[in-house]
């Protein structure tokens, strides 16, 4: 994810106006299934209720993590302060000098930082958090920014913190320099929206608390465990042609924001994970294109993967084929193949990547009966 990139922009302002939305109806049709909420569960391949034909399947879906929880590699790692590391700010790289890590303030569009610092063992440091975090343990921590992912610069500097971590994917930016111009020490982390980003991301973090090991353990464990998933996903998917198209639609209710993500946002690497062919990328498309009626006729996806919010945003299913109804042209439409996931896990690459992906390919291809 780059730095205040058209996609981060899109969703900020989007989110001021979802808060208008809420109360917008979700799908009720009987339909639309749910993955029951288990911590132990049959591996993907030994699933009784894998479809033979995933393509031809009626009915919509969701995806949900068996258990939220993020489990540190390790609890309180060592840690050698000060570290000297580089910031990657907006004007330019800079090196920084941590000296402090007791009192953390982690923000970022997707909450990925602070479920990394948790995942590396120092979630005791957490003080303050973006408003995406929503792994259980965060429950209790200051939210530092409004409904458009806006830093708040007066509810962080009264947390008093040591540190700020953010990846520069919100701001404004002069709030960010406020928080440096009254002596708090902040570090811009990369963040890519990928697999491979999640991974240098808590080798970065780590870094930045003086513990390149617990770095290390971390971006290790998440690369072996989103390899191990993908070859799941390998042995129940459909292959060449018989692959599912799909596309990841952004929603945004009475903003009237219809987007389809590509790669920036970390929806193209989503897909092929799951082993399906990511529509936007076929086509050559730009990483974010508007949903206009050409668009998504010409895509004619299989399934439609959405942020649940968002999905409540348009009155579920019903309301947005009734909103769009060019979308009831394509196959997903016509089949109401439609899979959501929660706003701040589908996308938020980090410690439970590997979990988001198995969640995912059980509400694709082997969607569990209502009520089961």
């Amino acid at each position: 994810m780059r730095r205040f990139s058209r996609v981060a922009v899109l969703l900020a302002s989007a989110a001021v106006l979802l808060t208008g939305c809420a109360g917008a109806s979700a799908d009720t049709d009987a339909e639309t299934t749910a993955a029951p909420p288990i911590t132990e569960q049959v591996p993907l391949t030994q699933l009784d209720s894998l479809l033979d034909d995933p393509r031809s399947y009626v009915g919509a879906s969701t995806a949900v993590l068996p258990d939220a929880a993020i489990v540190p590699v390790e609890e309180d790692p060592a840690q050698a302060l000060p570290a000297t590391v580089t910031s990657h700010d907006l004007g330019g790289d800079s090196e920084v000098e941590v000296v402090d890590t007791s009192r953390v303030v982690a923000i970022d569009l997707a909450g990925s930082i602070a479920a990394t610092v948790w995942g590396l063992g120092f979630g005791e440091t957490l003080v303050g958090v973006d408003q995406s975090v929503s792994f259980p343990g965060a429950e209790e921590l200051a939210v530092v920014t409004s409904g458009g992912h806006t830093v708040n610069a007066e509810s962080v500097i009264a947390l008093a913190p040591t540190l700020v971590i953010t990846d520069g994917s919100i701001g404004p930016r002069d709030v960010i320099e406020q928080l440096r111009d009254v002596g708090i020490t902040v570090v811009t982390v990369r963040n890519g929206a990928s697999f491979d980003g999640a991974s240098e991301l808590a080798r970065d973090v780590a870094a930045v608390y003086g513990a390149p090991e617990a770095g290390d353990a971390l971006a290790s464990r998440i690369a072996d465990e989103v390899t191990a998933t993908m070859a799941e996903i390998d042995e129940i998917a459909p292959t060449g042609a018989e692959r599912m198209r799909m596309v990841f639609l952004y929603l945004r209710g009475s903003a009237g924001v219809y987007y389809l993500f590509g790669e920036e946002a970390g929806a193209s690497q989503l897909v092929e994970g799951l082993d399906g062919i990511d529509v936007p990328t076929e086509l050559g498309w730009g990483e974010l294109t508007p949903l206009t009626d050409e668009a998504i006729v010409a895509a004619d996806p299989d399934l439609i993967l959405v942020m649940t919010s968002g999905l409540e945003s348009v009155g579920g299913v019903d309301g947005l084929l009734a909103d769009k109804p060019a979308i009831a042209l394509t196959t997903a439409g016509q089949n109401r193949r439609f899979v959501d996931m929660e706003d701040g896990s589908v996308l938020s690459y980090g410690p439970r990547a590997a979990e988001v992906l198995d969640a995912l390919a059980r509400a694709i291809y082997a969607p569990e009966p209502a009520g089961s």
